[in-house]
């Protein structure tokens, strides 16, 4: 299988080419997407370092970050410490494809995308509260503990916020829902981040999510149902009014 050392730019080039100017992150991501999905990047393949995928692309090494950042998210490659970037050995066929087109989303999209989500995550939240089981529930209760301890700093909050979701999704014990809300909130991610900029809004979230936890810890479906809707309301609108970074204009 290639692998390609920091000093290979000659192999580099033979695969990529510089992006049009101004195509960025979401860019970088489609073109690596379509490299691993075409059989150029096999499984296993250790890809460029960041600053050879910079060079080669046209862009700065942030934006390869991000892109390749995304890419992990979505399960396409893994990240080994001290060794590099790797494309994953195992992933669905229609994978791919389905994340070619979900990295190209336009704003409207995105919009759509969202509602999806938040029908998915209602039902969820409905199904948690019928079939939770006490650990998950315990689970559930020690994600929004960490949500609430950590308002002031959002990137611990947006990581305990969504393992939340990911423990409701599980305690709701249909597997291919959870993977599809995985699926969706992967191609979300950006954009929710974007999105959540303030304690005040995190605290908000907060409220939102002890309503859903509460519901649920009290097996009520339509109160469950109730305070999802309210907090998938609350979450569409942050998404919907969210502003792509300057050089990106699409969300992966």
């Amino acid at each position: 299988m290639p692998v390609f050392r920091d000093d290979d730019s000659r192999r580099v080039d033979l695969e990529l080419t510089a992006l049009p100017r101004g195509s960025a992150v979401s860019e970088v991501a489609h073109r690596m997407t379509s490299l691993i999905a075409d059989g150029t990047f096999a499984p296993g393949t250790r890809l460029p370092p960041e600053r050879a995928l910079a060079e080669s692309l046209g862009v700065g090494r942030s934006a390869v970050r991000e892109a390749l950042a995304a890419l992990e998210i979505l399960g396409l490659v893994s990240v080994r410490p001290g060794s590099g970037t790797y494309v994953r050995d195992s992933m669905s066929e229609l994978l791919p494809t389905t994340l070619s087109w979900g990295l190209m989303l336009s704003a409207g999209h995105t919009a759509q995308l969202s509602e999806v989500r938040g029908a998915l995550e209602v039902q969820a939240a409905v199904q948690a509260a019928e079939r939770i089981e006490d650990g998950d529930l315990a689970r559930l209760r020690a994600h929004l503990e960490v949500m609430e301890a950590n308002t002031g700093d959002l990137q611990a909050f947006i990581e305990a916020d969504a393992a939340f979701h990911r423990q409701l999704a599980d305690a709701a014990g249909n597997d291919v829902m959870a993977q599809l809300l995985q699926t969706v909130r992967s191609l979300l991610r950006v954009w929710v981040e974007r999105g959540l900029q303030s304690a005040e809004q995190a605290g908000e979230a907060c409220r939102e999510h002890r309503a859903v936890y509460e519901a649920v810890a009290a097996h009520d479906g339509d109160a469950a149902r109730s305070a999802m809707v309210r907090h998938m309301r609350t979450a569409g609108d942050r998404v919907e009014h969210t502003e792509p970074r300057s050089g990106s204009s699409l969300a992966v």
